[in-house]
Order: C-alpha cells, then sequence, then structure tokens
C-alpha cells in the first residue's frame, strides 16, 4: 500500500517558526542574541517571537545554515533533531505520542511535521513485511544541507517511535542518501538501528510486527479528549488579550496538561523566569494564574463530558494523588469535583424534561 503526502502537504509554501525557536534553544541563545542567528533571513526579533510568524523555505534554509556555523559542529542537525518534541510540531503536537499504535503515530507525524514544512515530505509504503517511510527533501541549491535536514527529520521520526514502543528502536535500518559524514561515529549517540549511508534514496524501514505496537502511554481516549478541549481553547484564546499572556496561554496548551513549569515557559520564550515574571505583571497576570486557569477549565470539562473517575482525571492533569486535585478544584470552583458533576448531571436530567 503505497500512501503518498496529503495533497496540501505538497502545495504548502510556508515553514513554522517553530522549528527555528528549537534551534535558538539548543543553541542555548537570549532574547538579545537572536540577532546571531537571524543575520542573512529578513526576520527582525519582533517576527521571530511571534507565534504567527511563517518563513519561507529559503529562510528556514539560511537559518539552518547560521545555527551549524554558530554551533561549530557539522553535526547539528543530529542535537536538533532529538530536540525535536512534539510541541514544536505545532500546536498540540502530542496527538501523535498519545495515538494508540505506532502505525496510527506515524500517520498523525505524516500531518504534523511535513504539514508544517515546505521542504519536507514523509511518504510511507506498508507490505505484510515491513513500513517503508521515505523522506522528500526539497532544497534546490543547497544541497550540501542535505545530511543536516535528513538527521533533523530522522531523529524526529525516531523519537516518536521510541516513545511509542518505549524501548529503543533497534529492528529498523535508516538509509541515507549521502556519503559517510566525518562525524559518522556520533551517529550512534543518537541513532540505534543500523544505518547504511550511500543508500540510492533515504528513508527508514520498520518491521510490520511493531506497527501494532500498544502506546506505552496511557489512557489514549482520555489524551484525545484533553486535545479536543485543548483545540477548542486554542481557538477561543482572546485575541484582544496581552502579548505575552496570549503566549503563555499557547505554550501551556501547547504541552500536556500539567506539564510546562514557569522555567521551561521562560526558556521557550527565550528570556529569563525573572523576565517572563516581570512582563506577566505588567500585564495584571503571572504564570500560576494562567496555568490554573487552563487546569480549572480542563478539569470542568472531565467531569462534565466523560465519566472518567475522579482519580483518573487527576492523573491525566498530572496532579501526583486525587486529594490535591480535590482541593484544587474546590480553591477553583468553590465546590468539590463530586458535587460539580452532581449539578451537571442534574442540570443535563432538567434540560431533557
Amino acid at each position: 500500500m503505497d500512501n503518498p503526502a496529503p495533497k496540501n502537504q505538497r502545495t504548502q509554501s510556508a515553514v513554522a517558526i517553530s522549528y527555528s525557536r528549537a534551534m535558538a534553544r539548543q543553541l542555548n541563545l537570549q532574547e538579545k542574541d537572536l540577532w546571531i542567528l537571524l543575520q542573512g533571513t529578513g526576520i527582525s526579533r519582533q517576527q521571530f517571537l511571534d507565534d504567527a510568524t511563517l518563513l519561507s523555505g529559503e529562510q528556514q534554509l539560511q537559518l539552518i545554515a547560521n545555527a551549524v556555523e554558530l554551533s561549530g559542529y557539522d553535526g547539528f542537525g543530529l542535537n536538533m533533531g532529538q530536540s525535536l518534541t512534539p510541541p514544536t510540531h505545532g500546536p498540540l503536537g502530542f496527538l501523535a505520542n498519545s495515538s494508540p499504535s505506532l502505525l496510527t503515530a506515524i500517520t498523525d507525524f505524516q500531518v504534523f511535521l511535513p504539514a508544517r514544512s515546505n521542504i519536507t515530505i514523509l511518504r510511507t509504503e506498508l507490505t505484510e513485511r515491513e513500513l517503508t517511510c521515505f523522506f522528500d527533501i526539497k532544497i534546490p541549491g543547497r544541497e550540501t544541507m542535505y545530511p543536516t535536514i535528513l538527521e533533523c527529520f530522522s531523529l524526529s521520526l525516531i523519537s516518536l517511535i521510541e516513545f511509542v514502543i518505549g524501548k529503543q528502536f533497534r529492528e529498523g535500518k535508516l538509509y541515507c542518501s549521502y556519503p559517510k559524514p566525518s562525524y559518522h561515529k556520533d551517529y550512534r549517540d543518537f541513532i540505534h538501528c543500523p544505518i547504511r549511508f550511500n543508500a540510492k534514496e533515504s528513508k527508514l524501514t520498520i518491521p510490520a510486527k511493531l506497527l501494532y505496537t500498544p502506546n506505552v502511554a496511557a489512557d489514549h481516549r482520555s489524551y484525545e479528549f484533553a486535545l479536543t478541549q485543548c483545540q477548542k481553547m486554542l481557538e477561543q484564546l482572546d485575541n484582544t488579550a496581552s502579548k505575552t499572556t496570549n503566549h503563555i496561554r499557547r505554550l501551556l496548551l501547547s504541552h500536556p496538561p500539567g506539564k510546562l513549569n514557569e522555567e521551561a515557559a521562560a526558556r521557550l520564550s527565550f528570556i529569563s523566569k525573572r523576565t517572563l515574571a516581570r512582563r506577566l505583571d505588567a500585564e495584571e497576570s503571572s504564570f500560576r494564574v494562567l496555568r490554573e486557569e487552563i487546569l480549572a477549565n480542563l478539569a470542568a470539562d472531565y467531569l462534565r463530558d466523560t465519566d472518567l473517575t475522579v482519580e483518573a482525571i487527576a492523573a491525566i492533569l498530572n496532579y501526583h494523588d486525587s486529594s490535591s486535585f480535590r482541593r484544587a478544584f474546590k480553591r477553583w470552583h468553590n465546590v468539590t469535583p463530586q458535587q460539580f458533576r452532581q449539578s451537571q448531571d442534574k442540570s443535563r436530567t432538567s434540560d431533557t424534561r
């Protein structure tokens, strides 16, 4: 079975800014230093920090070239590829990581990675023996950058595979359509399956027996529900809200519930924790307030729209125990989770009369 890239992936003409931000974080750049990475791109620091910014393919390639030079390491693509976690693939990219099986996760990956870049396309071909993932990279005039792009692209997929199967991916094989680079021994620090250079085309093979491996992440239905709720909340973000406030809300909604802390949010914003706190304070907000606002809304959605236990909801929202969650919910809504659910049930019963 051949599975070509969706039409919208083939025609997309822009690249999401999130990948370039990941490069800046890999280089440990601060907001004031971003101009070094942006040289020759025509992108301002303000545009780089704007969540809505889209890059041309040429701008993205120039940023990658700058990043390799700044790193002083030709194998920068290996470091970069390992850092491409689901949130870098766009809002709520963690859907692929919560898919019920490896095959479903790879299908989701086709949407979350190639659909956000006009220089990379993923194609898959399934047989009874294996799934072959072909890496199509379009960079005319920049062929010397091909290894770096492939390293990023392939490692993103391999990281996803290892997350789903819960162990190192050793059973498949990575084929690279370029000669063995000078740093080829470093590949073993990042890639655990056999690697072949000078291949006819770049691809990754995955044995069929792995494709239906259940995802080791717990409660897929709950994660998909969380995804739906977060997507709805993203769509309803107040466009009149202050810039930093909305930016932090989007970051929080782009990560599994309760996982992002203030230090990480500051790092993702290329500023210090103190600077983030100061900017939010100027907008009459704080990281804690925004985080609890989102958790409170998600908790209410779970209690109203699912039959999950309070203990299960507490775990999904990353509370260490249900008692802590119960106290937090009472603080948010002035009722216990059980009382909230009962009131919602009574309201629905009343509405149906």
